[in-house]
């Protein structure tokens, strides 16, 4: 009989997401009985060790780094499955060079952070965070101080327009929205015109939107380039939210446009550092609703990333590909193609 498979789980699920992929796990994998899992120490916010992840085919990766040190000279690893869509903490060079497929769970956040997207456009416009003040301190007499606006009309501006921009635009449907704008260089003009969507410059985003949502992943280009240049240009009764990643906002000057009343306010699920010192300006604005990288973290969305994680390794077990692979280049090559073959023979010599 051949060995089992074996899936590494990040022990960061323990602390940061206790009891969100176990439940997945008893669905999808202890039922068979050729798979087998077990977690495996992710550090403490330094790289995966490679100790840490030997003699595993799978990995399920959370919120490590995992870099060159962690998957050189790996000759067993096949996939690591990302619960999520980020990977900027993945060297995916380092994975295409020790042939592993990184795979992401596309669909699972999609409509999760679209709908959180949703909800700190609400808040901010309806100045949820100042309503509830004057109910908690009794000032119910400044109520019309705190008017907020409504959506009819206003022009929402999305800085790269994924899975998650598109299906921002789509919940926004019903609220009768005035225009609808893009910046994204790779986007299809045909995809913005089934969401209708105009395509513009990253400029006439900021000047032109009542609300700006970065949309885009982290990467080297997109690192910190929305700045102080762009917040100038922005309407002073404008909100910036950012849902994708902290690093990809000069915090900065964020901050100096808020102090200053550049812009009306901002919705922040994702800053820089996490978890944000207590002494930091932004703990201090009453005209910024803050997140702990969680708003999109429901039911719907564990379920989802967990499953998608976990059909991911077991596609490439049965020597497929996953649903949502990130470095296609590593398909092709050998090393890749020889592990794949050989899983999949293993599959099938246990006669499923």
């Amino acid at each position: 009989m051949p060995r089992s498979f074996r899936i590494g789980v990040s022990s960061g699920f323990k602390t940061a997401a206790p009891g969100t992929i176990e439940p997945v796990l008893e669905r999808l994998i202890d039922p068979l009985p050729h798979v087998e899992w077990a977690f495996y120490d992710a550090g403490g916010g330094e790289p995966v060790a490679a100790e840490a992840i030997a003699g595993f085919e799978g990995i399920i990766a959370l919120g490590s780094p995992y870099d060159a040190s962690t998957v050189a000279g790996n000759g067993e690893l096949a996939c690591l499955a990302r619960w999520g869509v980020g990977y900027d903490l993945v060297d995916t060079e380092a994975m295409t060079a020790n042939d592993i497929l990184l795979a992401i769970a596309v669909d699972a956040v999609r409509k999760p952070v679209a709908e959180a997207i949703l909800t700190l456009i609400l808040a901010l416009a309806k100045k949820l965070w100042a309503k509830d003040k004057l109910v908690r301190t009794g000032r119910w007499d400044l109520k019309a101080q705190t008017s907020g606006l409504g959506l009819s009309g206003k022009t929402v501006g999305s800085v790269g327009m994924g899975n998650i921009g598109g299906e921002m635009f789509r919940l926004l449907g019903p609220f009768d929205l005035g225009r609808r704008l893009a910046h994204d260089p790779y986007l299809d003009p045909q995809r913005a015109d089934a969401l209708n969507v105009e395509l513009v410059s990253l400029e006439t985003i900021f000047r032109e939107s009542d609300f700006v949502i970065t949309n885009c992943p982290l990467t080297e280009e997109t690192r910190g380039f929305i700045n102080g240049r762009l917040f100038e240009m922005m309407k002073p009764s404008a909100y910036f939210i950012n849902t994708a990643r902290g690093p990809i906002v000069n915090q900065e000057d964020l901050v100096a446009a808020l102090q200053a009343g550049t812009i009306a306010g901002a919705g922040l699920d994702v800053v820089e550092p996490e978890p944000l010192p207590l002494d930091h300006p932004l703990i201090g604005m009453e005209n910024v609703i803050l997140s702990p990288h969680a708003l999109a973290w429901t039911d719907d969305l564990y379920e989802m990333n967990g499953t998608i994680a976990c059909e991911s390794l077991l596609a490439v077990f049965r020597g497929e590909l996953p649903a949502f692979p990130v470095n296609r280049e590593v398909i092709e090559q050998p090393g890749f193609r020889q592990k794949l073959d050989s899983l999949a023979a293993r599959w099938r010599e246990f006669g499923v």
